[in-house]
């Protein structure tokens, strides 16, 4: 057993998908002019004061619905005290001690296992300005677009035991978010931002001190820079110095962290309720209201495709990494058929998934679409295509051909030829053909050598040009082999 174990809890920051931001009206759009999107309450000049956009508040109940949470009949929006240039009004509007959603949590499959990781709060706040640092000629510039834009802070429990657990987690967060709606997960823009908390003890002892990673917006970052950091803290221990708490940086150029400032505590932002907000009170009412618009959720979803259409485990958790991706498989398998179900799910997980990963689409902007693939399956299904066929029948949907035909697979094995020849009086002289002509092979087989069979097929299959249905190949070939 390792000499030290490793605790990490994650804190999410996850734009919400709101037209407007949280306490004033100014646009949320990405890619505006700087400071073009910042009004008068988002910088609190003297006079104005913030109102509450209901919207975002859905989107926190979704998400308390989501993972099982308890959704606070009555929470508190406080300031959050501190300096920073690019946060003018000197505070945050954020939530501390009554958060809009308490517990629940979320369960991650790593190396075919389950976890489950406890959520300690998700609570409303909004974003600060971003100080940009670029083409400014050694100064920093301010663009306060940002400000205002409505977030939900996500905080697990320290249950995370490694980075790979800590990104498995992150990916199954960031699924349901965007899978319930209230995010875009857009990590490029800031929708979905990490900061991550990385200690590390002997095993049994007290929790270590720990380093807080901030503002990791990809995966790959992610887990580059937990693994970094816990080989860091581990070095430090071992050669007898201590682990001060910090704020770190990671720098993906170098893959290394490094000390920003020291970490604060809670006491050093001065918490206090806003003056200017009421507290928020959510009633069983519009709880009720929510739960009735939410959508089916992953895990549900999962059963129901091992139940109703016979799938793995496996096969149902990879169908349901995202919405876009359930939606296609079963609108597939409505076209397809019920008995096709696993075919389906094995195109979806196979060629298409390794097409849209090779091109880096989306399935949402699929060239093949659900319809075309399930008249691709059904052709396979009633022998007029062998898989091998039906790559080539594929490759030409994938490339445009029959686009907007959900009869497309049809008219491309009709205009190329490619139906599958399962008519025995057709197979048996070229099966006839190859075996004077390959002896050789004949007498391998004969003699116990299961190759030379194979030889054999390939050599029928290759005379047809692979139109023979490999499955009658076998059956006629092995029948004059043994005769």
């Amino acid at each position: 057993m390792s000499r030290w174990e490793v605790v990490i809890g994650l804190e999410t920051h996850v734009q919400l998908a709101t037209k407007s931001k949280i306490f004033s009206g100014a646009s949320t759009a990405f890619g505006a002019e700087a400071n073009r999107q910042a009004c008068a309450v988002d910088i609190a000049l003297p006079g104005v004061l913030p109102v509450l956009n209901r919207e975002a508040v859905v989107c926190a109940i979704r998400f308390g619905l989501a993972v099982g949470g308890e959704i606070a009949p009555r929470s508190i929006f406080a300031r959050k005290n501190y300096f920073y240039p690019d946060l003018p009004k000197g505070y945050q509007i954020s939530q501390y001690e009554t958060p809009v959603v308490a517990g629940g949590g979320l369960t991650i499959r790593i190396d075919g296992t389950e976890k489950f990781v406890r959520l300690t709060r998700a609570h409303l706040e909004e974003d600060a300005g971003k100080s940009l640092h670029e083409d400014f000629h050694g100064r920093t510039g301010i663009d306060l677009n940002r400000a205002g834009t409505p977030l939900l802070e996500i905080v697990s429990e320290p249950d995370l035991r490694s980075s790979a657990e800590a990104v498995a987690y992150a990916k199954a967060l960031h699924a349901l978010v965007t899978w319930i709606g209230i995010s875009d997960g857009n990590m490029q823009e800031g929708s979905f931002r990490c900061d991550a908390n990385v200690s590390v003890r002997h095993p049994g002892e007290p929790l270590g001190t720990r380093r807080e990673i901030k503002n990791l917006n990809s995966f790959r970052f992610l887990q580059q820079a937990i693994d970094y950091e816990i080989q860091w803290q581990i070095n430090e221990l071992e050669e007898g110095r201590a682990i001060h708490q910090a704020t770190v940086l990671f720098d993906p150029d170098t893959g290394e962290t490094r000390a920003m400032r020291s970490k604060e505590d809670a006491h050093d932002y001065r918490y206090f309720p806003d003056p200017d907000l009421l507290p928020l009170e959510i009633g069983p009412e519009w709880i009720a209201e929510v739960k009735a618009g939410m959508p089916e959720l992953p895990q549900a979803m999962q059963a129901r495709f091992q139940a109703d259409y016979g799938l793995s485990a496996y096969d149902a958790a990879t169908l349901t990494a995202t919405r876009e991706m359930a939606r296609y498989f079963e609108a597939a398998v409505a076209a397809a058929g019920r008995e096709n179900a696993k075919p389906c799910a094995n195109w979806v997980m196979g060629e298409l998934a390794a097409r849209l990963n090779r091109d880096e689409r989306d399935i949402a902007s699929s060239p093949v679409s659900a319809g075309q693939l399930a008249g691709m399956i059904r052709r396979i299904g009633d022998g007029t295509l062998s898989s091998k066929l039906a790559k080539e029948v594929f490759d030409a949907l994938w490339n445009g051909e029959g686009q907007g035909d959900e009869n497309a697979a049809d008219a491309i094995i009709e205009a190329r030829g490619l139906k599958q020849v399962s008519d025995a009086s057709a197979i048996e002289p070229i099966i006839d053909e190859v075996l004077a002509a390959n002896q050789k092979s004949v007498e391998e087989f004969r003699a116990g050598k299961e190759k030379a069979f194979n030889a054999l097929v390939g050599q029928v299959m290759k005379a047809t040009r692979g139109k023979a249905n490999p499955q009658q190949v076998n059956e006629l070939l092995r029948k004059k082999l043994s005769s």
